[in-house]
């Protein structure tokens, strides 16, 4: 067992400068449900690991005049009881609803959930499919990052050694989506998803107006499949026209052979889970 700091920190000035002095050495910790499995299975070796625990104004589900706003510390249980995140956001209350277990939702985060950067990440579809940000925040100012633009490679990001994820930020009009998530694993239990399918559509009586398509476990990274959601635009929603998005996004997918699933049955997944999410999400728009 290795020995590190374990740093609790009251405010963001006291993290920079813990960060500052530890540099490289340290990770950052808020649920702990990933960072304390890596160490255990002997995948980092931190000096001293900084508790964002007492950071509690970063824990937050806000609608604000352009953007939701949803802070990095918001635990997945939080995400799963919110009534505005079930009727608006329905593709992130789906993910965060399906991490783990009850016990683990209620400490894991939505920022720890995305910073460590698992393709298998069950809220980094929905947030794809919901056009999220992640607002970072350094000791030289703050920046805004489409989560498009986030993701690196496995376990790797855009985010500075010295920056910590403060918020995400979901355009208001995906509010006026209709979306859903589809975890393929395969146990109910806690397991992680072989495949993730995320949809999101807006629709103008029967035809669909606009569409985000996102995959999980299908690339090194979580990703958006554009082709298909290219092809969606202003079709007839319909069951041929969601039958060929799927196919489309299948094609898009890379996904790799692993002890979960081989990449051809993971591509089966996707042309047939894409349909399905898109009549999901076409039916929670009409029942809103």
């Amino acid at each position: 067992m290795i020995e590190y700091e374990y740093l609790k920190p009251k405010n963001l000035e006291e993290v920079f400068s813990y960060l500052k002095s530890f540099g490289e050495k340290a990770t950052l910790i808020a649920g702990g449900t990933d960072v304390m499995v890596n160490i255990r299975n002997k995948k980092i070796a931190p000096e001293a690991l900084i508790s964002l625990r007492n950071l509690e104004e970063l824990a937050y589900i806000k609608k604000g005049e352009d953007a939701y706003h949803i802070g990095a510390l918001t635990t997945h249980r939080m995400l799963e009881t919110s009534s505005l995140v079930a009727r608006e956001l329905s593709a992130l209350h789906d993910g965060a609803s399906q991490v783990g277990s009850v016990q683990i939702r209620n400490v894991a985060t939505i920022g720890g959930n995305i910073c460590n950067a698992a393709p298998s990440a069950d809220t980094a579809g929905p947030l794809l499919a919901l056009d999220a940000a992640v607002v970072l925040k350094g000791p030289n100012g703050s920046r805004k990052v489409p989560l498009t633009e986030f993701f690196t490679g496995p376990s790797q990001t855009v985010r500075a050694h010295d920056e910590v994820a403060v918020e995400f930020e979901i355009p208001l009009r995906m509010g006026e989506f209709g979306s859903a998530y589809h975890k393929h694993a395969r146990r109910k239990a806690m397991d992680l998803p072989i495949l993730g399918v995320a949809v999101s559509l807006e629709m103008e009586g029967e035809t669909v107006k606009d569409a985000r398509i996102a995959l999980s476990v299908a690339a090194p990274t979580p990703i958006r499949a554009v082709k298909a959601e290219e092809f969606l635009r202003g079709k007839k929603g319909e069951e041929e026209v969601f039958e060929e998005a799927g196919k489309i996004a299948a094609e898009e997918a890379s996904p790799r052979d692993s002890l979960r699933g081989k990449a051809w049955y993971r591509k089966e997944i996707i042309a047939t889970f894409v349909p399905k999410m898109a009549f999901r999400a076409m039916e929670r728009l009409k029942n809103r």
